[in-house]
């Protein structure tokens, strides 16, 4: 038992929790202090996170910072996009419910991928079929084909990305 402790302990967590609790009470007292530190070890020693799943992950930091830059500016044209389709003096447009498959073979990428994805407005992930590797994405603009088609390369273009920063085939 004393082992599996030890094993959980992680000091740097541990400090940054306590960092968080300080913060999060708004001024630095020494019981502010304290009581984040206890609150942070029983949260390291009772609540145990499982093992992050990092097999054959190595990233590419110029690629990832090539790839949060490029997130960012779709961010951006995504946000504009959803404002206008929304103050346009014109019909709502149709949306759909579609059926992407993923080719990323870490669940802790699919999980990044997901979270990048329903951080740009637009569409959503709806449902993860781990077994199949297959998303179902809520599409908000989707009146012709080649809108489909369009949303369809955006999440083939985010997948293509990520396999190139994090997993090595």
């Amino acid at each position: 038992m004393i082992a599996g402790f030890r094993r959980r302990l992680r000091p740097l967590f541990v400090l940054w929790l306590t960092a968080m609790w300080v913060m999060l009470m708004g001024e630095f007292s020494w019981a502010n202090f304290i009581a984040g530190f206890l609150v942070a070890m029983a949260v390291v020693l009772f609540l145990p996170m499982p093992a992050m799943p990092v097999v054959n992950i190595s990233i590419r930091w110029g690629a990832l910072l090539a790839l949060i830059i490029e997130w960012l500016w779709d961010l951006c044209k995504a946000s504009v996009k959803v404002a206008w389709l929304a103050l346009r003096p014109a019909d709502p447009p149709k949306t759909a419910i579609l059926q992407v498959p993923m080719r990323v073979q870490n669940d802790l990428i699919l999980a990044l991928a997901t979270v990048l994805y329903n951080l740009q407005p637009g569409g959503t992930v709806s449902d993860i079929d781990i077994a199949n590797r297959m998303w179902t994405i809520h599409v908000l603009d989707a009146d012709t084909p080649e809108d489909i088609d369009r949303e369809i390369g955006n999440v083939s273009r985010l997948e293509a990305k990520l396999i190139h920063v994090f997993e090595r085939r």
